[in-house]
């Protein structure tokens, strides 16, 4: 079972407290280690009145169950009471923040809108200052779809939305996550109109653990929408058909064309799915481009994949040859290209591939992707007939890659490249094209290449859905042989020279509208990493011996991970499973943690003063051997650009960690759960418990401590 979710040191306000759903949160807070400020004005469900019963009642119940509590019978407007209630009573806030109100009358927006804003404003520059926070907005079905006789409260209820929008984005930076629930449950308000036993269905337990954990340190969920009820939870995101653009330049716009337009802006499909400003606002920036280019009356430019479908006709495109296409290079590129792909000087054995004096100097046989390369990115493929659309506004990926070599690649030449397209796939959700590229030498074949190109939004025009050449699984065993290598963070940077220009492996901007958190490595460059422990382990790096690989492309990698591969040998075919590596292969090598420390450290140099904002902790690390202490090691991810240091650390850490050296092995190398170590008393913590978590930062990919 996983480690529980706990609240320990943390101080909670529920607004709405009394009962219901409000009842429930502050309840389940109080049993988990917050002090909860229970706040209900007790009034009657009409919003009239006012008691301290209903307040008093909950507080009751939390300390009946050992927890800590205190009641606030302040009206929501009086935020600054509030707050100061919890200063008081803990001496501080925290998170999570709840709002949620039980109250409708005339003052609707004054309780629901305004009471969450002056309650959040109150409390904002607390959680500021202790870089911490979590508010939850309480909206509801009637605000994000209108109900009938609603307009007052479904308006304060979607205007809550906005407001957790923007405090979500204006928040991160100090760790204040906001996020919106649109609850149904049984409660004062719905008993007089349900029946018994579907308000018994809708349950205010079944909201509940979806809000304690959007208030969870662990929890990294910002600026989410989610609805809940009866034990189910979804989560929603807003969704804008391609439209089209109904103006030309120097040209007026008339109403006549958005109805003659009308079905095409209404189309939902291919529909994206924009998830900040300015991902809304990127489009009408192009519209204007394309207006200022008097491409007149035309799809929106996000409205290429919508268009894709409609523009693919296998029987047309399949054969089709693209433009031939030269490369020329020297023994620069072949080098340049092994040092892209991780090869260096610290192993002797690299040389022949980085140094054009060494007696064998070789040209890797994975170089034999980059003169391909050229006929996909000429932008021939958009010319092909039957393939009738922009390839510079769809979404491309990289699905699988076929090299086979007919012999050597010289270490220098012009070559020459000619495509055809293969196969045209109909995967529903894309397209795939196959794109077959032999490269030549004058008239002599020295590679083939087959390209796996997966169009996002081009799929549901009728072709097949499979082909005859795919990749084939591994065997169903232990790999036969293990190799591990780290990347470097400027591995994309490196490899990109070698001729793949995209900026979605160097640009940070346009990683996010790729929608990645950072640039990330080229697939061919992992394709070179784990090709070349092949010809190392099976070959002793003779290129001559290599003969083809194909590989299917899974999941990204960031530059600075480490890459392991795994290699089953049956016959003369090698299969292999190329992925991010935890710290296995170190363990595999030796069985001295020292080793994983030394990792640490390394990960610390890299990324320190980056963890450090993201852990302000110090831990310290107590590994025993025969149950006396072997050896001490401490990590500062609080101080400067953080540090390893073997040894105890000089003033008090926040989390000392006990284990013993195999425990700690068997941990890293995933044998051993770390929860169940801990209950198993295995893995013993001291300090704050919860702060463990953010070992992950460190060792992400690998074991969570």
């Amino acid at each position: 079972m996983s480690v529980p979710l706990v609240f320990d040191g943390k101080v909670v306000i529920v607004t709405g407290a009394g009962g219901g759903l409000g009842r429930e949160y502050a309840l389940a807070f109080g049993v988990r280690g917050a002090s909860v400020v229970v706040n209900d004005l007790g009034g009657d469900i009409k919003g009239g009145g006012k008691s301290s019963n209903a307040a008093d009642k909950v507080v009751e119940e939390i300390k009946a169950k050992g927890g800590k509590a205190v009641a606030n019978y302040d009206s929501v407007e009086d935020g600054e009471k509030l707050i100061q209630t919890a200063l008081d009573a803990f001496g501080r806030i925290g998170a999570p923040f709840i709002n949620t109100f039980a109250c409708i009358s005339d003052l609707i927006h004054r309780v629901h809108l305004r009471g969450s804003f002056m309650v959040t404003r109150a409390a904002w520059n607390h959680m500021k200052k202790q870089k911490f926070g979590r508010i939850i907005m309480t909206s509801s079905a009637a605000g994000i779809y209108g109900n009938f006789g609603q307009a007052n409260y479904s308006a304060a209820k979607l205007g809550l939305l906005g407001l957790a929008n923007t405090l979500a984005i204006e928040g991160q930076k100090y760790n204040i996550h906001c996020n919106t629930i649109a609850p149904t449950a049984g409660s004062r308000l719905t008993e007089t109109v349900m029946p018994p036993v579907l308000c018994e269905s809708l349950k205010a337990e079944y909201v509940a653990p979806l809000v304690l954990w959007l208030s969870h340190d662990q929890c990294q969920e910002n600026g989410g929408l989610f609805e809940v009820g009866a034990g189910w939870i979804g989560k929603l995101r807003w969704e804008r058909s391609q439209g089209r653009i109904v103006r030309k330049k120097n040209q007026g716009m008339f109403p006549e064309t958005v109805r003659d337009q009308w079905d095409n802006i209404c189309d939902f499909t291919n529909a994206t799915k924009p998830a900040n400003i300015n991902e809304s606002v990127a489009t009408l920036v192009e519209v204007l481009s394309r207006v200022e280019t008097d491409e007149g009356i035309a799809p929106n430019p996000t409205s290429a994949m919508a268009t894709a479908a409609s523009g693919i006709s296998p029987l047309e495109a399949v054969g089709q040859k693209l433009p031939e296409s030269t490369f020329s290079y020297s023994q620069t590129q072949c080098i340049l290209y092994a040092l892209g792909v991780g090869m260096s000087t610290k192993d002797d054995d690299h040389l022949k591939f980085l140094y054009e004096g060494h007696e064998d100097f070789s040209c890797l046989p994975t170089f034999g992707v980059i003169p391909s390369q050229a006929a996909m990115m000429d932008g021939g493929l958009g010319s092909v007939p039957g393939l009738n659309f922009d390839f510079t506004r769809v979404k491309l990926l990289h699905g699988e890659q076929y090299l086979e070599l007919f012999q050597p690649l010289p270490t220098s030449g012009t070559l020459t490249s000619q495509a055809r397209i293969a196969d045209v796939l109909d995967k529903g959700s894309g397209a795939v094209i196959l794109l077959d590229v032999h490269t030549y030498s004058g008239k002599e074949l020295l590679c083939y290449n087959q390209y796996s190109l997966f169009i996002v939004g081009a799929g549901g025009f009728g072709g097949k859905r499979t082909s005859d050449k795919s990749t084939v699984a591994h065997p169903n065993r232990s790999p036969d042989a293990v190799m591990t290598d780290t990347t470097t963070r400027d591995q994309a940077a490196l490899y990109r020279l070698s001729g793949d220009w995209n900026p979605l492996h160097i640009d940070p901007s346009f990683a996010a509208m790729g929608g990645f958190k950072s640039p990330i490595l080229h697939g061919l460059c992992s394709f070179g990493f784990a090709a070349r422990h092949v010809l190392k382990q099976y070959a002793n790096n003779d290129a001559s011996r290599f003969k083809s690989i194909k590989v299917r492309f899974v999941k990204p990698v960031l530059p600075g991970q480490s890459l392991q591969t795994e290699m089953w040998k049956e016959g003369n075919r090698i299969h292999i499973q190329c992925k991010v590596s935890s710290f296995i292969m170190v363990v595999e090598m030796t069985s001295d943690s020292e080793l994983v420390f030394a990792e640490i450290g390394r990960r610390i140099k890299d990324l320190g003063a980056e963890m450090v904002k993201k852990v302000n902790a110090v831990f310290g690390w107590e590994i025993t051997k025969g149950g006396n202490t072997a050896a001490q090691w401490t990590i500062d991810l609080k101080t400067g650009a953080g540090a390893l240091h073997k040894g105890p650390y000089s003033g008090k850490t926040d989390v000392t960690i006990t284990v013993s050296d195999d425990d700690f092995m068997e941990v890293v190398q995933g044998k051993l759960n770390p929860q169940k170590a801990f209950f198993a008393g295995k893995l013993k913590v001291r300090g704050n418990i919860m702060l463990s978590q953010k070992l992950e930062v460190i060792l992400k990919d690998y074991a969570k401590l």
